[in-house]
C-alpha cells in the first residue's frame, strides 16, 4: 500500500524552478532517503511534504488523500528538525507532549504515550530535565520522542544528525533505523551525507538541481548508477573517472591521457567513441587474477586510517584513488599495476555522462 504519492510536483520562487517534475511513490513503513549536494531541493521537497512550502503545481498524496490545500496541522506528519527546536523553559516530559496538550488530549492518554515515547528512546530518567542539561544525542532522541508522541502517518526528518561528532551520529543511525523498525513507521529522512543514507535507508532518491536523477535501493544506485553524477556521490570514497576510447578495431579500451595502456574489453563496440571509464577505489586490487583488468600507476600518496588504506595515484596526471582494506606495502613515487575485474568497470559516455550498459 502507497503512503506518500508525489505526482508531478512543480515549486517555483518566482522566476526560480526548485523542484521540477517530481514523482515518487513511497510504500507504508518503508524509509525513504532524499540525498543531493547542497541547493538540489530535497530539504524543500520535505518541507513541501509537511505543508511549510506550498505546491506550486502538481498533487501531494498522504494515504490515498490529496493534501495540497492542508494546512500542516491536518496533514498527521511530524517533523523532526536539525536544530532540535526545543523549548528552552520547558522539561524533556513537556517538550515531547506540548503538541498533545495544545489539542487538550485526556491526560492519561498524554501521560501514557510519553511514557512509551520515553521508555522507547531511553529517556524515562530524564523526564525532569531542562534542554540545556541535556547531551547534543539526548535533544535529538526528545526531538524524536516528541514526533513519536503524536502517532503520525509519516516521520520527516530534515537532517537530523548533522549537528552532531562523527561517533555519536554513527550511534544516531543505528537508533534511528531500530526505531523505524520498531514503529512500522514510514520515514523521509534528508540527507547531503551518503553514507547516512545508503546504511539506514530502503529507498534512496538522489537530486540534482530539482531534478531526481535516480530512485531505487542503495544496492542498485551503487551497482547501476544512470549516469556520471549518481555514480560519484553514490559511494566513498568517490567513484575514480579515466578518460577513454575505443580502440578502431573495437576490442580494446584505450585511456585517452597515456595511450600507451589500453584494456581488453571482450566485445566489440563502437570506436572512438570519447568515455569516461568509472573505476571504484574499493574495486581497484593492488593483486591481479587471470582475467583482470590492469593500469599502471605512479604512486601520489598512501593514507592509512589503521584498517584501511588509501593511496592515492596518477596516470599522465589524472588521479586516482584506490581502497585496500590492509596494508600494502607502496610507498610515495613508486610505480605500480591496479588490477580490476571486467564486471566492475563502468562506462559512460563522455558527452552526455549517461551510463553505457
Amino acid at each position: 500500500m502507497l503512503q506518500i504519492e508525489i505526482d508531478h510536483l512543480n515549486k517555483h520562487y518566482g522566476g526560480f524552478h526548485a523542484l521540477k517534475d517530481i514523482n515518487i511513490a513511497i510504500e507504508q513503513g518503508a524509509f525513504v532517503a532524499l540525498v543531493g549536494p547542497s541547493g538540489c531541493g530535497k530539504s524543500t521537497l520535505l518541507r513541501t511534504l509537511a505543508g511549510l512550502e506550498k505546491t506550486s503545481s502538481g498533487d501531494l498524496r498522504i494515504a490515498g488523500e490529496s493534501v495540497v490545500n492542508k494546512p500542516p496541522r491536518e496533514r498527521d506528519v511530524a517533523m523532526v528538525f536539525q536544530s532540535y527546536a526545543l523549548y528552552p523553559h520547558m522539561d524533556v516530559e513537556h517538550n515531547m507532549n506540548y503538541s498533545m496538550r495544545l489539542k487538550r488530549r485526556p491526560k492519561q492518554e498524554i501521560a501514557e504515550r510519553t511514557r512509551v515515547a520515553a521508555e522507547t528512546l531511553g529517556l524515562g530518567a530524564l523526564l525532569g530535565r531542562l534542554p540545556k542539561a541535556l547531551s547534543g544525542g539526548q535533544r535529538q532522541r526528545v526531538a524524536m520522542g516528541r514526533a513519536i508522541v503524536r502517532n503520525p502517518k509519516v516521520f520527516l526528518f530534515d537532517e537530523p544528525l548533522s549537528n552532531l561528532d562523527a561517533a555519536l551520529r554513527v550511534h544516531m543511525r543505528s537508533e534511528i533505523r531500530k526505531l523505524h523498525e520498531r514503529l512500522k513507521a514510514t520515514s523521509v529522512y534528508v540527507t547531503h551525507d551518503q553514507v547516512e543514507a545508503m546504511t539506514m535507508a530502503d529507498h534512496i532518491v538522489v537530486m540534482r538541481a530539482g531534478v531526481i536523477e535516480q530512485q531505487g535501493s542503495p544496492l542498485d544506485l551503487y551497482d547501476r548508477p544512470i549516469n556520471k553524477f549518481v555514480a560519484g556521490f553514490i559511494g566513498s570514497p568517490a567513484m575514480n573517472f579515466i578518460p577513454a576510447f575505443v580502440s578502431p578495431d573495437g576490442k580494446r579500451l584505450v585511456l585517452e591521457k597515456d595511450q600507451d595502456q589500453s584494456l581488453a574489453i571482450g566485445q566489440h563496440a563502437a570506436p572512438r567513441i570519447p568515455l569516461l571509464m568509472g573505476l571504484r577505489p574499493e574495486h581497484l586490487s593492488f593483486t591481479g587474477e587471470k582475467g583482470n583488468l590492469a593500469i599502471t600507476v605512479v604512486v601520489d600518496a598512501v593514507e592509512s586510517t589503521g584498517s584501511m588504506t588509501f593511496v592515492t595515484a596518477s596516470i599522465a596526471s589524472q588521479q586516482v584513488v584506490a581502497a585496500h582494506s590492509g596494508r600494502p606495502s607502496v610507498s610515495r613515487g613508486s610505480e605500480i599495476k591496479l588490477y580490476i575485474a571486467p564486471k566492475n568497470v563502468h562506462l559512460f559516455d563522455a558527452e552526455t555522462e549517461l551510463a553505457i550498459r
